[in-house]
């Protein structure tokens, strides 16, 4: 009996088939490449004790959208409450925080095999740049990747739309049509979507299929074997 995570993916099977050839991958990190909730949950979680608020009841909604985002849409802060919960939360995690961190299972080898392919791998995510790439190091995946993208300190480029113009024009890219998004959360569909390229939805990390598919995701992958497989074809 097939899984209810994945029921409805069978719509995703043709285009499975079908799949055009990507030349260059853009990852998202959070719940793509890592699974930061330890350390994202454990930072948001002292900024809003700090300034007296609570918690969104699911506090899965936070891992994904830009952090001031999250602040004001599930904490109901003001702007000036959320430059203050911002600074608090990067007080912690530009030293403890960003560590509170593991690589997938299988993510390693599925870049090894990709790059191993002669495909582009660049990053593009919502997390401030400075501390993807300290990530990057720690955990030994920057030698896979051409480029890391991110989005800046002072909350300019936070959106993942954003995010990608700013990689693909570090890259000099300008055919879209040979790029692929590859994210776990609504935000990576609409953000690809709006550039102009397509986006794989991995089920690995936070978001559930319903998400995927509700957002418009043009592929799906249950693993990162099988991202692996699907991208290779």
């Amino acid at each position: 009996m097939a899984c209810l995570r994945y029921r409805g993916l069978e719509r995703y099977f043709p285009r499975y088939i079908k799949m055009a050839q990507y030349d260059t991958l853009l990852f998202d990190l959070d719940g793509t490449l890592t699974d930061s909730t330890e350390g994202i949950l454990k930072c948001f979680e002292h900024a809003i004790t700090e300034l007296g608020f609570e918690a969104p009841k699911d506090t899965n909604s936070i891992l994904g959208p830009p952090l001031r985002q999250s602040f004001a849409e599930f904490c109901g802060m003001n702007e000036q409450q959320v430059d203050e919960a911002v600074r608090i939360f990067r007080e912690r995690y530009s030293t403890v925080g960003l560590f509170e961190n593991h690589v997938y299972d299988g993510i390693p080898e599925m870049l090894e095999k990709l790059k191993s392919g002669d495909k582009r791998l660049m990053v593009a995510t919502s997390k401030p740049q400075v501390y993807a790439v300290r990530i990057f190091d720690k955990f030994n995946l920057s030698r896979y990747f051409e480029f890391v993208g991110g989005a800046e300190l002072d909350g300019s480029r936070d959106y993942k739309d954003e995010v990608i113009e700013y990689v693909l024009a570090q890259a000099g890219i300008t055919d879209r049509s040979t790029v692929l998004m590859i994210g776990d959360r609504r935000q990576d569909v609409l953000g690809a979507h709006k550039t102009g390229i397509k986006c794989m939805g991995i089920l690995w990390g936070y978001g559930s299929v319903e998400e995927l598919t509700q957002s418009g995701a043009d592929y799906i992958a249950k693993t990162p074997g099988e991202a692996a497989d699907m991208l290779l074809k």
